[in-house]
């Protein structure tokens, strides 16, 4: 019979779990205090948080909650950074406090509903975001749309000008 304060870890893992549409597992070993709570804010800034639990107890709900097996990340000491949002941006907010403490290391993570090694977990970090994404989406459309308008105002432009011209003759003479 597991111990009462296991159930509860189990309980808050769970509904974690439950809240976010992925996770990423890194390993946090020789970050102060002050850099851990530097490193949550830039997270919750994302729409992400940083737990640390039993790997035991999180293979356990992970397992029960279907999602993909992900227990060769699970080793040593971990910190699980769920996600509710996009992923891209917990991603870059990992690799931003990797790239400034240098003590963060990608272990594995959960996305799109994947198990994803630690190369394809630091990939993510090297992806758009979904705003950069449809910003890009917008102008590639929008730019044979500008050319359309130029090439079809060419022609009633050059006839304003002609005019101007006839029109500045006449007052010149």
């Amino acid at each position: 019979m597991p111990a009462q304060s296991k159930r509860e870890m189990y309980a808050k893992i769970a509904t974690d779990i439950e809240s976010s549409k992925g996770v990423f597992v890194i390993d946090y070993r020789g970050l102060t205090v002050k850099e851990a709570q530097e490193l949550r804010r830039s997270l919750t800034a994302v729409g992400a948080h940083m737990k640390v639990y039993k790997n035991n107890i999180v293979r356990i709900a992970l397992s029960e909650a279907g999602r993909p097996d992900i227990s060769s990340a699970l080793v040593g000491p971990c910190a699980y950074v769920f996600y509710e949002n996009d992923p891209v941006d917990a991603a870059k907010a990992l690799k931003a406090a990797f790239d400034k403490f240098g003590k963060i290391e990608l272990l594995g993570a959960i996305a799109d509903g994947k198990a994803l090694d630690a190369k394809s977990a630091k990939a993510y970090a090297e992806l758009p975001s979904h705003d950069e994404l449809i910003a890009k989406f917008v102008y590639v459309l929008a730019s044979p749309l500008t050319g359309v308008a130029r090439v079809t105002a060419a022609p009633l432009q050059g006839l304003a000008t002609a005019l101007e011209a006839i029109a500045d003759q006449k007052n010149a003479a």
